[in-house]
C-alpha cells in the first residue's frame, strides 16, 4: 500500500496545483492520503483513522457519508443528473426553493442558484449593484464591508473581503482599486469590545456620510471565519440593520459558513435578530457532498428587475439548480427536521465550549472562544501566516485528528450531529496537541 501512496504522491507533485499552497511547499510537504470517510472520521489507505476537525473545510455539517444523502443522490441520478434551467425546470430545484424560503429569515422570498460560496456572493453583489443602476440611483457603485471579512476568492468576492493574505495582491483589480473595508478600524481580536465599537461606529458614519454611493453592506454575521473565527455581539448587527434601513441600502449576509446551524441557530442572522435583504448560502447546504449554493433575495430586490430583457439579471451558471445538488440539499433539510439536528447540537455546542474553556488554561494560549458548533483558540499574534497553528496541526495528526489552522489560530468545526464520545476524543487531542506544540515553542525560545 505504501508503494501505491508513493506513486500517487509522485503524480500529485508533478501535476496538481493544490489550493493555498506555495509551489515550494507543494514539493516538500506530504498531504494526508484519504481513501474513505464516515461520520466524523477520515480513513487512510492503511486503515488509520483521523477525526475531521475542520469539517472538510467547514461544510460537513452532517458528517461524512450520511446514508440518507447517499440514497438521495442515487435516487436523483436514476431520473436526471443535469439539465439546464434556461427555459426548463425540474422538481428538485422548484421544491428546494420553496423549502428554503420557508426556513429563511423573514422577507426573503426569491432563490437564485449557483455552485459555490464565492459565486453566491458574486450574485448578491451583482443583484444589489444592478438594482440601483436601473432603479434611479446609479451613483450607488460602492460596497462597504468589515475589516477581516472573507467572502470568497473570485474577483468580486475578494473586492469585499479584507484578509490580506488572500486578496491583498489583487487590490488593483477591485472597483476603484481598493477593498470595501478600506479606512475602517480593525478590532485586534475577537473580544476587543472597544475595537468593535469603533468599527461599527465608523461603518455607520460612512453610511450616513455617503448614502448615495453605497450599493450595499456585506457581513459575515456574528463570526468572521478566515479572520481567525472572530466573534462579535449581535447588537452590532442589529444597529447596522437599522442604519441600512434608514439610508435605504441593502444588507447582505454571507451565511456560506455561518448558516445551517453552525452558530447554534439555523441562520446566524436569525440568531442576531435581523433579516437581511440578500443572504448567501452554500457549504452545509449540500451537507458537504456536492458543489451547490443559493442566493436568497427579498421581493423588493426581485421587483427591481421587472421589465424587458435589458433589465434582467444577466447571470447564469451551467449547473444552476443542478438536480443532483438540489435533491441532496432537500434531503439535508429533511434530515435537519427528522433528526432534530439543531436541537441535538445544543448539547454538543456546550460540550465544545467547555472543552475550549479548559484549553484556555494551557500555558501559552492567549484566548479562546466558541459560538454554537465553532470553537477557536489564539496561540500567537502572527495572523494567517503564523506558524504555531501548523505545529498543532502536526501534533494532532500523530494523535489521530486532522486540523487546518488559520495561522496562529486553531479551531474545530465538527459535524452538528457528532457523537458525544467522538467530540470528547477530538477535544482531548486538541488539548494535548496545543500543549505539546506550545511546550516545544518555549523550548526553542530558550535555546
Amino acid at each position: 500500500m505504501s508503494d501505491a501512496r508513493d506513486d500517487l504522491l509522485t503524480i500529485d507533485r508533478r501535476h496538481l496545483w493544490r489550493p493555498y499552497t506555495s509551489s515550494e511547499d507543494h514539493q516538500t510537504q506530504t498531504p494526508l492520503f484519504i481513501e474513505r470517510a464516515e461520520g466524523p472520521y477520515l480513513y487512510g489507505a492503511g486503515g488509520e483513522r483521523y477525526l475531521d476537525g475542520s469539517g472538510a473545510w467547514w461544510c460537513n455539517n452532517l458528517g461524512h457519508g450520511h446514508p440518507r444523502l447517499r440514497d438521495a443522490l442515487t435516487r436523483q441520478a436514476q431520473d436526471i443528473m443535469h439539465c439546464s434551467m434556461a427555459g426548463t425546470v425540474h422538481p428538485s430545484a422548484v421544491l428546494l426553493a420553496q423549502e428554503l424560503v420557508d426556513i429563511a429569515p423573514p422577507g426573503l422570498t426569491r432563490v437564485f442558484y449557483s455552485d459555490n460560496g464565492s459565486t453566491s456572493v458574486e450574485v448578491a453583489l451583482k443583484m444589489a449593484f444592478q438594482y440601483w443602476q436601473q432603479n434611479g440611483r446609479p451613483g450607488r457603485t460602492r460596497f462597504l464591508a468589515l475589516p477581516g471579512g472573507y467572502h470568497g476568492d473570485t474577483i468580486g468576492a475578494m473586492s469585499v473581503g479584507d484578509v490580506g493574505a488572500f486578496n491583498g495582491i489583487f487590490a488593483p483589480l477591485f472597483p476603484g482599486g481598493r477593498p470595501a473595508a478600506e479606512g475602517l478600524p480593525d478590532p485586534t481580536h475577537a473580544d476587543d469590545e472597544a475595537g468593535w465599537d469603533a468599527l461599527f461606529g465608523a461603518l455607520e458614519a460612512a453610511l450616513r456620510a455617503t448614502p448615495d454611493e453605497i450599493a450595499g453592506v456585506i457581513v459575515e454575521p456574528l463570526i468572521q471565519g478566515a479572520a481567525g473565527m472572530r466573534t462579535y455581539p449581535a447588537r452590532y448587527l442589529q444597529r447596522l440593520r437599522e442604519v441600512t434601513r434608514e439610508v435605504d441600502t441593502f444588507l447582505i449576509c454571507d451565511e456560506v459558513f455561518t448558516g445551517l446551524g453552525r452558530t447554534g441557530t439555523l441562520w446566524a442572522s436569525t440568531g442576531a435578530g435581523i433579516a437581511p435583504d440578500l443572504l448567501c448560502t452554500a457549504k452545509g447546504l449540500s451537507g458537504g457532498a456536492l458543489p451547490f449554493s443559493a442566493t436568497l433575495a427579498t421581493e423588493r430586490v426581485f421587483d427591481g428587475f421587472r421589465g424587458d430583457k435589458t433589465r434582467a439579471l444577466m447571470h447564469g451558471h451551467t449547473f444552476y439548480g443542478n438536480p443532483l445538488g438540489a435533491a441532496v440539499a432537500r434531503e439535508v433539510l429533511a434530515i435537519y427536521r427528522d433528526e432534530q439536528i439543531l436541537e441535538r447540537s445544543q448539547a454538543r455546542g456546550a460540550q465544545l465550549a467547555a472543552g475550549f474553556a479548559r484549553l484556555a488554561e494551557v500555558p501559552g494560549v492567549l484566548r479562546t472562544r466558541s459560538l454554537g458548533m465553532v470553537a477557536a483558540a489564539d496561540l500567537g499574534a502572527g495572523g494567517y501566516l503564523g506558524k504555531l497553528g501548523w505545529a498543532v496541526h502536526d501534533e494532532a495528526r500523530t494523535r489521530g485528528a486532522q486540523l487546518r489552522p488559520l495561522g496562529d489560530t486553531i479551531y474545530v468545526v465538527p459535524p452538528l450531529n457528532i457523537a458525544e464520545s467522538a467530540l470528547d476524543d477530538l477535544l482531548a487531542i486538541v488539548q494535548a496537541s496545543v500543549a505539546a506544540a506550545l511546550r516545544e515553542q518555549r523550548v526553542r525560545d530558550h535555546v
